[in-house]
């Protein structure tokens, strides 16, 4: 198996949720287009491939982020992020938003523990998402993927997730859907999407899931695409190929070499 899969299926799951982000575009259906000509990588991927880069090579994990958040800067990001970018010395600002879980997924894909994967994650966080709801969020989001990549069944997640972070997921997606608003906190995103890929029966049906929640599309769907990437072990060959022809080769690149660097053993 390809253990760099998650990458691939945040990636994915960014680009088939990108548009339906915005409110007047925002769906409840399950059977929407996931590529239309809008459809596009945005902050979710740039962000993904930042902490795949720091995973690779090491050293400060904000160098990373402000390095790719310069690259692309009109990637979608929001207003406290977009000035945390600018600053040449920056500080966490607190938030709880859920940007620390949607960069993840190559924590989950690379260390060999469930304590290093939770300790990277958490590092990652830190940088920006210091309020322990960022934390948390960050940390379920690469135990999830963790697990599945490493053979956890979807009982073992459900119940390690729900007990070590306390979410409730108990609950179904079409209890949550009717009344599900656009929410991008983590304790308001990072629950339901884990839900959505509990759920699921593969990788399309995954995202497909995530996005009609009719909240932060991208996000949730880069969320839960990645965890079911890695538990599935597999994307569709013509979701990959239509998202794969949508990224520069900057992106492609890190791409590649992550998949490179995570195939060596030890």
């Amino acid at each position: 198996m390809d253990k760099s899969i998650a990458l691939m299926g945040a990636v994915c799951g960014d680009i088939m949720g990108s548009p339906y982000e915005y409110w007047r575009s925002r769906t409840k259906k399950y059977d929407f287009n996931p590529f239309p000509p809008r459809a596009k990588f945005t902050d979710d991927t740039v962000m993904s491939i930042a902490v795949a880069d720091w995973v690779m090579h090491g050293g400060s994990v904000g160098a990373y982020l402000q390095k790719w958040g310069r690259k692309y800067p009109n990637a979608g990001f929001g207003g406290m992020f977009r000035q945390w970018l600018k600053e040449e010395d920056p500080e966490p600002y607190n938030s709880f938003g859920n940007g620390s879980a949607m960069r993840v997924s190559a924590i989950g894909c690379a260390f060999d523990t469930l304590e290093e994967t939770l300790k990277k994650a958490k590092e990652s966080a830190e940088v920006t998402h210091n309020h322990p709801e960022g934390v948390k969020g960050a940390q379920a989001t690469a135990a999830a993927i963790f697990m599945a990549r490493t053979g956890g069944s979807k009982e073992e997640i459900k119940n390690y997730i729900s007990e070590t972070f306390g979410y409730d997921l108990s609950r179904t997606c079409k209890d949550i859907r009717p009344k599900y608003k656009f929410d991008a906190t983590c304790q308001g995103s990072v629950p339901e999407s884990i839900i959505c890929f509990l759920e699921s029966n593969d990788y399309e049906d995954c995202v497909r899931l995530a996005v009609s929640m009719g909240g932060d599309a991208d996000t949730m769907g880069a969320i839960a695409g990645s965890i079911a990437a890695a538990f599935y072990g597999e994307i569709p060959v013509t979701i990959h190929e239509k998202c794969w022809n949508k990224l520069p080769d900057d992106i492609r690149q890190i791409i590649t070499e992550f998949r490179e660097f995570t195939q060596i053993p030890g």
